[in-house]
């Protein structure tokens, strides 16, 4: 496993993200989050993974309480990061919520603690408040934020009046808005971008097609409408080609790719053991110049539509077709 240090702390390129354990909405089952979960989260700390990735959000807390069985005799070897829900994010909620998240964890101190998302109505230096006094109590080692533009960050930051370690946010081949404004300044300023749908949900393994859509929650991202899984193809047809030069799968080269931006780390899930022991080897897949590249290219060439355009043009393409059908065209 390759690391990456920032502030001085040393994190895992390759995460473990744990939004599936016990969240219903991904529909892997009670024997996955009662075992299964358990056994994965063990192996990637045997695989040298330090990141593991959960919020109190995750199945309403549930996805806390299965790290915490996991973790419970191997500490130490954890960077255990967790996020707050911006339901109300005032300094004594913040407080309450962190000790709770803690609890649940069974852990003394929380390693990365984020905002999973800043609130519209209440103004980020009132959430810091609450960080400050959690980090002067010893309860959290470092602050984060996630789904924050640049300027959100820095005024986080700002606001706190140390260093916010990380910004989480929604980076992929697929994805690439962060490169604009928040990865430079996090690799200027000795920051972390950690990586969440790494992956695109899924969308960048192959797996999916417009006629081949998954059934579960991703059912909800724009990405897998139709429409967008055709304009997909070209990208996901290059990454299947480097895959192919490397002996790897489409899912490594997409890591990999991302792996290889400086102070950049990934939180993909794994609903199997197998497929995170594929997630960790990502780490080592020597992709190179002219790899990058060409991955690099085909994603400038691919342009979703937007979320509401897509879903209207999705609306409209099912109603023509009923339609066609009732005249019988």
């Amino acid at each position: 496993m390759r690391y990456v240090t920032v502030a001085g702390k040393s994190v895992s390129v390759i995460g473990l993200g744990t939004w599936q354990f016990g969240s219903r909405e991904w529909r892997y089952g009670s024997d996955y989050a009662n075992r299964e979960a358990v056994a994965l989260t063990r192996r990637a700390l045997d695989l040298g993974i330090n990141l593991i990735d959960t919020a109190e959000i995750y199945g309403l807390g549930r996805s806390e309480r299965i790290v915490c069985a996991a973790i419970a005799d191997r500490r130490d070897q954890v960077f255990l990061a967790t996020k707050l829900f911006p339901a109300l994010p005032l300094s004594p909620v913040v407080r309450q919520r962190g000790r709770a998240s803690a609890r649940r964890l069974g852990v003394r101190w929380i390693d990365l603690y984020q905002l999973h998302a800043p609130n519209p109505v209440i103004p980020l230096s009132r959430a810091m408040r609450g960080f400050a006094d959690l980090a002067a109590d010893g309860l959290i080692r470092d602050v984060g934020v996630s789904n924050c533009s640049l300027e959100q960050w820095q005024e986080a930051e700002a606001a706190l009046g140390g260093t916010v370690l990380s910004n989480q946010v929604r980076y992929s081949l697929a994805t690439r808005a962060p490169e604009r404004a928040i990865l430079p300044w996090a690799q200027a300023n000795d920051h972390l971008v950690i990586a969440y749908s790494p992956l695109a949900q899924g969308l960048l393994s192959g797996a999916y097609g417009p006629h081949n859509r998954p059934r579960d929650v991703r059912r909800r991202n724009p990405l897998f409408l139709p429409d967008n899984l055709r304009r997909a193809g070209p990208l996901v047809e290059c990454v299947r080609e480097v895959a192919t030069r490397h002996g790897a799968t489409p899912a490594q080269v997409a890591l990999a790719w991302l792996v290889r931006r400086p102070n950049v780390v990934v939180i993909p899930g794994a609903r199997t053991v197998a497929q995170l022991e594929e997630n960790v080897a990502a780490a080592e897949l020597p992709l190179d110049a002219v790899d990058d590249r060409q991955l690099t290219e085909a994603s400038d060439q691919f342009r979703p539509a937007g979320g509401r355009s897509a879903v209207r043009r999705k609306r409209l393409g099912d109603a023509t077709s009923a339609v066609r059908r009732r005249v019988g065209i």
